[in-house]
Formats: structure tokens, C-alpha cells, sequence
């Protein structure tokens, strides 16, 4: 994927420690594009609310960071950056408190991940836990729902790997670089995502970053964030798998919970979780239903039918991920208004093309 000229200030941002979403918001807002707040002057940067140990910071950075190597680096990592301006930016992270400005992927993103799942749970699961997983996750898959979760051993890897044997997709969030594999032991796990193209690995921090302790629970946020509901299999009373649900509490997403025996410790944070009113999920058509996730398995079956004919492909090659307006697609197409309003509803219901504002389309994937 081409990289934007705007991406490679935002990865300018990225590697300027201090400035998270929240301040870069307020100095592009200032400034009036992320170019000029990567060009800021002090005085821009001090109205910007930026703080002195800030200013010092993004100064060094201006003299320093060569923008141009680290799209190179990118490129040579066989990784893609995307920003929260660009159309494939995930919709759903979109709608959340302080989206990363920027995510490294590899692999690819996709329309159908509107339709996703966040699974996490204990990195030492029970037989119980594991089989648990397996049977929800290889159903909830197959029917089109697309597995959100964070590589780690236990639940996490048991998630990821059903849904690649149910020929789905799964997305792998880290707390380290995209080219930094945690734990090691999953090498051939990503490996697997991204050779059979059912998924990708994202991360917010820069290639070659570490994972550090600190770098998780931050993760969490993008794993809920990027999906519509949480799953929790089996977690103890402390399980980190938790940060994740109150996570996904804050953005207004909801939150199920397999329940456990009582005489489990690795269920108490699950049971818990009940009593306070998460859904309990004990098959896949309980999420199913509870979603409304249906959708995901009429959209799968009708892109089989992509594109279904000369007119749907003509519109299609015109769409782009830089919003364009219903009427100019028409006179680029030589259509009327009906024609392409009529066909751009197909495509949208196919997944391909989505609005990004009142009557403004964009690429979907």
C-alpha cells in the first residue's frame, strides 16, 4: 500500500515520546494539519497546550527524526502503516476515546472486520477453558465473525489458532513492535495469519519496540477498541484479561463471560463477571444473537458474488479511500444519480464501499 504523504508525519508523531493522542489532537487542531504541527514553531506548540519537557522533545525531533529513512524502515518491514485520516483506519477503533493516531500492520485489514470479537482470558487455562474456546471460537469463525485478540499464550493463542482452522480471520494486537513477535514461542503463528491471508498483526508502537510490561495494558484498549464486544473464557479474580473489560466498559462496548465452576480459581473472574452483569455466553448463538452478527454471514456469502456485474466494477474503480461525493462517482461513471446511488448501495452492503460523511464514499478495505 502506497504510503500517504500525511503518514509520514504522523509516524514523525509516533516517535516522539510524550506527545500521545490526546496532545497531538490539540497541536494539529492549533496548527490545522498533522504537516504543520510536525513544522510547529515553540510559540505554536505552547498555545497548543504542549508542556516545556513536550516542546523539547518534538524540537529534537524536528531536527533530528529523518522522515524519509523511517518510511523506508517501514517498507522494509513488509509493514503498513495506517492513519486515523485514511479510510482503512477500522471504524470501530474510530469510535473510541483517544484512538491511536497511527497503527503498524501486517497483513490486511478488511471490510469484514466490522464484525468483531475481542477473546481474551488466562494465559494458563484449564481443559475446561481450552475446549470452551475451541468449540466458541471455531463456530463464531465459520459464520463470518472475525477474532480480535492479543498472542499471548493460553486463551489468547487457543483464539487465534481455531479461527485460522475454521478458515477465518483473527487480528493479533501486541505490546511490542509488529516485527517484535511476543512470546517468541508464536513465530509460527503469525506466520500463519499472514501466509494464509486471514488476518494481521497490529500495533500501535514503533518496529523494533520491546515488550515491556507497560506496553500491555495500553494494548488492551486497541483489542476492545477494535472489536464490537468482549469474550472473557477464563480468567482468575487478577486477571489481566479484566484491564480488557474495563477497557471495553469505558468505550461502550459489551462484555460476555463463559461461566466456570465454582471450585475453579480460573473461573472466579468469569463468575464474577456474571454477577455484575456481563451476558453469559455458553454457544456461539448466544453472541450471535446478541450482536445481531447475522449480517456478517449474509455479507460473506454475497461477496462470493463480487462484483456481480460490468456496472458494480465500473463504480468500484472509481472509489478510492479519499472521500468523493455521490454525484462526481456519477459523472465519472456517466451515470445518473439513481444508477449510482443504487449500485453504491450494493457495494456497501457487500462490504466494499462504506459513507465516510453524507453522501461521501470511501473504499471499505
Amino acid at each position: 500500500m502506497p504510503i500517504a504523504a500525511h503518514s509520514r508525519y504522523y509516524l514523525g508523531f509516533n516517535l516522539v515520546p510524550g506527545i500521545g493522542p490526546v496532545r497531538l489532537n490539540q497541536l494539529i487542531e492549533r496548527c490545522g494539519s498533522v504537516e504543520a504541527a510536525w513544522n510547529a514553531t515553540p510559540s505554536k506548540m505552547a498555545e497548543s497546550g504542549l508542556t516545556a519537557k513536550n516542546i523539547a522533545a518534538l524540537r529534537d525531533a524536528q531536527r533530528n527524526i529523518d522522515l524519509d529513512a523511517e518510511i523506508e524502515r517501514i517498507i522494509e518491514a513488509d509493514t503498513d502503516i495506517v492513519t486515523i485520516e485514511d479510510g482503512e483506519y477500522p471504524r470501530l477503533l474510530t469510535n473510541t476515546n483517544d484512538p491511536p493516531p497511527l497503527l503498524y500492520v501486517r497483513g490486511a485489514l478488511s471490510s469484514l472486520d466490522e464484525w468483531a470479537l475481542a477473546v481474551v482470558g488466562t494465559r494458563s487455562p484449564t481443559v475446561y477453558g481450552k475446549e470452551a474456546t475451541r468449540r466458541l471460537i471455531a463456530d463464531l469463525a465459520e459464520r463470518g465473525v472475525t477474532i480480535v485478540s492479543g498472542l499471548a499464550r493460553g486463551i489468547d493463542s487457543i483464539a487465534h489458532e481455531t479461527a485460522l482452522d475454521a478458515g477465518g480471520r483473527t487480528i493479533a494486537i501486541l505490546g511490542s513492535g509488529v516485527d517484535v513477535i511476543y512470546p517468541e514461542r508464536n513465530h509460527n503463528l503469525v506466520t500463519r495469519i499472514l501466509e494464509q491471508g486471514q488476518g494481521a498483526i497490529i500495533s500501535e508502537l514503533p518496529l523494533g519496540t520491546s515488550p515491556a510490561p507497560a506496553n500491555f495494558p495500553p494494548r488492551n484498549r486497541i483489542i476492545s477498541g477494535l472489536s464490537l464486544a468482549t469474550l472473557v473464557v477464563e480468567a482468575g479474580a487478577k486477571s489481566g484479561a479484566l484491564i480488557t473489560v474495563g477497557f471495553a466498559l469505558e468505550q461502550g462496548r459489551e462484555v460476555f463471560a463463559v461461566p466456570g465452576s465454582i471450585l475453579s480459581k480460573a473461573s472466579e473472574g468469569t463468575n464474577q463477571l456474571i454477577r455484575r452483569g456481563a451476558g453469559v455466553v455458553t454457544k456461539a448463538d448466544d453472541l450471535i444473537e446478541a450482536l445481531n452478527l447475522e449480517t456478517a454471514v449474509v455479507q460473506q456469502e454475497m461477496r462470493l458474488e463480487i462484483p456481480a456485474d460490468a456496472i458494480e466494477s465500473a463504480v468500484l474503480s472509481i472509489v478510492s479511500y479519499e472521500p468523493q461525493h455521490i454525484d462526481e462517482l456519477g459523472r465519472a461513471c456517466g451515470m445518473t444519480a439513481s444508477e449510482v446511488s443504487a449500485t453504491l448501495a450494493m457495494l456497501e452492503l457487500k462490504g466494499l464501499v462504506r459513507q465516510a460523511g453524507a453522501m461521501q464514499y470511501v473504499l471499505a478495505r
